[in-house]
């Protein structure tokens, strides 16, 4: 376990017990300030032609370069100078201050997690940055001129959060270029949204017959049927994706959803859940957030329940600690 002992000369108060208490910046605002600096890093992200996981490993690193300063910031604000015991020089005290650096410290993890939860709550392009990408194949895109451009209008519409308008133009698309993957998907997407979810799965299906091996058509069918109430096919769509991209967290999650939410199958629902935590973990991807609320929500139904010792049974068979 690595330690840094840091003397903080910017710390350094005259020692006849002056106040700092309005001098010093809160928790809450230097956490706000150093999530809005990770959030422009997340901003600069390119996420043409990448997989999710390379994606969410950047936004890690984005997270990272804050949570030195947030350790050592959060330190400096629970500091009393005045009670402090420490060496004075020309009148000044000389504060010592040690923080973990180890990525896989309880220390380390702490302070990680609040920058990433406040991200996830307040930065949009988090969610944008994870949501915008699918791996280009060789029908992803169209070299047909005209489709080109109704797809680039119906994402110009999609910025705007108007999908009626950009299900026009993706279906232009789609008819200049029937191969089109990518504009079959948007077009899925945006009947989904406008709760038409049979032409949704009409798209999904007809990119998967141009790309069988398509994320996005994939992972989003599944999510439609479970809109329509048709469980087992959402959870056999999830496999299919699991075929695919094995380590992909969004299949345990996803089943862990139907089984939790839809199923009211708690100890499925949790264990699938927790591989998605851990997924979500091993690739620094900003959804572990998610997946953590999730197995707070199935915690609370199990404890009600008398199944906590289940609980927690199941947390240990997948290396969770409780806390």
């Amino acid at each position: 376990m690595k330690k840094i002992l840091l003397p903080i000369l910017a710390l350094a108060v005259y020692s006849n017990g002056i106040s700092q208490e309005n001098k010093k910046p809160s928790s809450e605002k230097l956490l706000k300030e150093l999530s809005e600096k990770g959030c422009k890093c997340v901003d600069s992200i390119s996420t043409y032609n990448r997989p999710d996981n390379e994606i969410a490993m950047d936004i890690g690193e984005c997270i990272d370069k804050q949570v030195g300063p947030y350790q050592l910031g959060s330190k400096l604000i629970g500091i009393d100078v005045s009670k402090e015991k420490a060496p004075v020089v020309d009148g000044k005290k000389q504060i010592d201050i040690s923080f973990n650096t180890n990525e896989n410290s309880e220390e380390y993890k702490k302070y990680y997690y609040e920058i990433e939860r406040y991200m996830m709550a307040n930065c949009s392009s988090v969610k944008e940055k994870m949501a915008s990408n699918e791996k280009q194949s060789a029908k992803s895109f169209s070299k047909n001129k005209k489709a080109i451009e109704y797809y680039n209008k119906g994402l110009d519409e999609v910025e705007k959060d108007n999908s009626q308008k950009a299900v026009e133009y993706f279906g232009k698309a789609v008819k200049e270029d029937p191969e089109f993957a990518f504009a079959w998907d948007n077009l899925g997407v945006n009947y989904r949204r406008l709760n038409n979810y049979d032409k949704a799965i009409e798209c999904y299906e007809k990119s998967l017959k141009i790309d069988p091996k398509g994320l996005m058509p994939l992972q989003n069918i599944a999510l439609v049927y479970q809109y329509k109430g048709q469980y087992d096919k959402s959870i056999e769509a999830y496999g299919k994706l699991a075929e695919i991209d094995k380590n992909n967290p969004e299949v345990y999650y996803g089943i862990g959803n139907v089984y939790a939410t839809n199923l009211k199958d708690y100890e499925k629902g949790l264990d699938n859940m927790c591989k998605a935590y851990n997924l979500y973990v091993y690739l620094k991807s900003p959804y572990r957030t998610d997946a953590e609320k999730m197995i707070s929500i199935i915690h609370k139904e199990m404890k009600e329940q008398g199944k906590e010792e289940k609980f927690n049974q199941i947390l240990k068979d997948n290396n969770i600690s409780q806390n």
